[in-house]
């Protein structure tokens, strides 16, 4: 039997296991960071199966290595498994068990089908040639994220190309997309301090208005990209948070607001952070408050390898597989994604799997609402697992 036919077979057949894995899972969420029972019930998997894993960076991420014992390139998979620090709000018989934390981005969906991935590309690596590394990774969600420490670490050391996957509620169960080049925006997020004087609203002369500055802040910024960006770039600058609760008769003191920054191009990085800063000192200078300042440049714009994407697309198309009714060019995805860090460091390529619940409906990620469809972790790991054939796959198969 050809080996492609094998192992579409093997993971058809585990699809239950698949589902099974994935709701105990939603069912019991960590936050980024706090990963540690789902480390252990991953390792567990593994160790079941006889295989080893090994720590790597100072979160709970680790790996597991595929031998095939036959030379060849040597390729990593890799999928996030930390939840957010949302309330569930979905009535499922396998609803979040944590308060206030919940899969609500689908890295539930990732881990599982990679488990079941990895140890279908373990029972047939006598047949492959090269090595796949299995990367499991935390802390996805929250800078500084979980793929710098691994990779400093060295969990790319001696890797040749990187692949990922990530779930889209945004798109039809049963596509595959993908875009080459610039894939997803890259982020920074800021907090800025306006410190000026309190005190009571019938004699605002006395003091300083801490939410007169903070608005003005707020209104100065949507000059940044209307004005400071090139129109054929791409950028935003959202303020999500503005601090200023207080009294009705009472003039504020301080006040906080935390932005998010979102970028196509990595050269509009530094300007965008200089104008941010620029304005907020301004309106320091201008209103005479106290400015505290506090940037946080973080997540790359992630970039595919042209022509490995275009490989790895290729060959999802030959497999032919049945459930995946549509391959598109999706275009560059809005959100930001830490594995930029590892495209950074190797050649990689990240595509994205439908998981829309039915035509129509919205369930966004990172909303208390999130679902998906479940079809869509089969249709993930028969797509990952033929590029990986493609990749790794003797001449003969």
């Amino acid at each position: 039997m050809r080996l492609q036919d094998q192992l579409m077979q093997q993971l058809t057949a585990a699809e239950p296991e698949m589902i099974k894995i994935r709701r105990y899972l939603h069912a019991h969420p960590e936050a980024s960071f706090h990963e540690k029972a789902t480390a252990a019930y991953l390792k567990q998997f593994y160790q079941d199966l006889g295989l080893t894993t090994t720590d790597y960076g100072d979160g709970y991420g680790f790996v597991v290595d595929i031998d095939s014992g036959h030379p060849g390139p040597q390729l990593a998979l890799r999928a996030d498994f930390d939840a957010l620090a949302i309330q569930e709000v979905n009535d499922l018989p396998f609803k979040s068990q944590t308060p206030n934390v919940m899969h609500a981005c689908g890295h539930d969906g990732h881990t599982a089908y990679l488990m079941i991935l990895a140890r279908t590309l373990s029972n047939l690596k006598d047949r492959l040639h090269g090595r796949v590394r299995i990367i499991h990774q935390p802390a996805e969600e929250v800078s500084p994220g979980g793929a710098k420490s691994m990779l400093a670490a060295g969990v790319l050391d001696g890797i040749d190309h990187v692949l990922g996957l990530h779930v889209m509620s945004s798109m039809p169960t049963g596509s595959i997309g993908y875009h080459l080049n610039a894939a997803q925006t890259g982020r920074a997020n800021f907090t800025v301090t306006f410190t000026g004087k309190g005190g009571h609203a019938s004699m605002p002369h006395l003091s300083n208005d801490a939410i007169v500055a903070g608005s003005y802040f707020v209104t100065a910024l949507q000059t940044v990209v209307s004005r400071r960006i090139d129109p054929f770039d791409t950028g935003s600058v959202t303020i999500g948070s503005f601090d200023g609760v207080g009294s009705f008769n009472a003039i504020k003191e301080q006040v906080q607001l935390k932005g998010d920054v979102r970028l196509m191009n990595e050269d509009t990085r530094q300007t965008l952070r200089k104008q941010i800063t620029q304005i907020a000192n301004g309106v320091g200078a201008t209103f005479g408050v106290q400015v505290d300042m506090d940037y946080d440049d973080n997540y790359p714009v992630l970039m595919n390898d042209d022509d490995l994407t275009q490989q790895v697309i290729d060959s999802i198309r030959s497999a032919d597989i049945p459930e995946i009714t549509k391959i598109f060019d999706c275009g560059p995805q809005d959100p930001s994604e830490d594995f930029a860090y590892f495209a950074q460091a190797k050649p990689s390529s990240f595509i994205y799997a439908g998981c829309q619940t039915a035509p129509g409906e919205n369930h966004p990620h990172h909303s208390p609402d999130f679902m998906m469809n479940e079809d869509c972790l089969l249709i993930a790991a028969k797509a990952m697992g033929s590029a990986t054939l493609a990749l790794l796959m003797a001449p003969e198969d």
